[in-house]
């Protein structure tokens, strides 16, 4: 079997609620403990720190992507498996997309949204057909499933794009659903 990289958008802060942070340490240890490999952001801040330190901890194999102007506010996390510099935020999502199976969207902010908009933008236009799961710690993501479903509702979009996104509320049920894509 092939190597599977699962690539985790999340936010650069720890958020409001601790169970997010728990999550992103839960699901770090989880893809490195399953032997897959962590694909995100590089940072060292928020739960990107939390995420990679996990996976690291637990002798997971992490690939990061950063762009130059975040180095600094990012804390760019040197010490990954592979560690990616680009010139652009563009270039990062393209870069960690083009290296995983996979995309987790756990809680984060409007680089988080953006990272997941254009991933699902390009499996509504064929350009992919790798699963989209959000983590929906605590009903973080409940507005935005409540808006792509109105988004669909009001015609300006196919039904089939509520297809393209799964959601699951723990750790533990995304790697359920890694394993099975891993498999197939």
């Amino acid at each position: 079997m092939r190597d599977f990289s699962v690539c985790v958008f999340c936010g650069a802060r720890d958020g409001a609620n601790p169970l997010y942070a728990r999550a992103a340490r839960d699901l770090g240890l989880a893809i490195a403990t399953a032997g897959m490999r962590l694909v995100y952001g590089a940072g060292d801040v928020g739960l990107m720190g939390h995420i990679a330190r996990a996976a690291q901890e637990a002798g997971g194999d992490t690939f990061g992507v950063i762009p130059t102007h975040l180095m600094a506010r990012e804390v760019g996390k040197r010490d990954l498996t592979r560690f990616v510099i680009t010139e652009t935020m563009h270039e990062r999502k393209k870069v960690m997309f083009m290296n995983c199976d996979a995309v987790v969207m756990m809680p984060g902010g409007a680089g988080s949204l953006d990272e997941f908009f254009e991933v699902l933008t390009w499996r509504q236009l064929g350009l992919h057909d790798k699963p989209i799961i959000l983590m929906n710690t605590a009903g973080y993501w409940d507005r935005l499933t409540d808006l792509l479903h109105h988004v669909v509702t009001d015609g300006f979009a196919d039904a089939s794009l509520l297809g393209f996104v799964e959601t699951a509320d723990t750790p533990a049920d995304i790697l359920a659903r890694l394993n099975t894509y891993r498999a197939a």
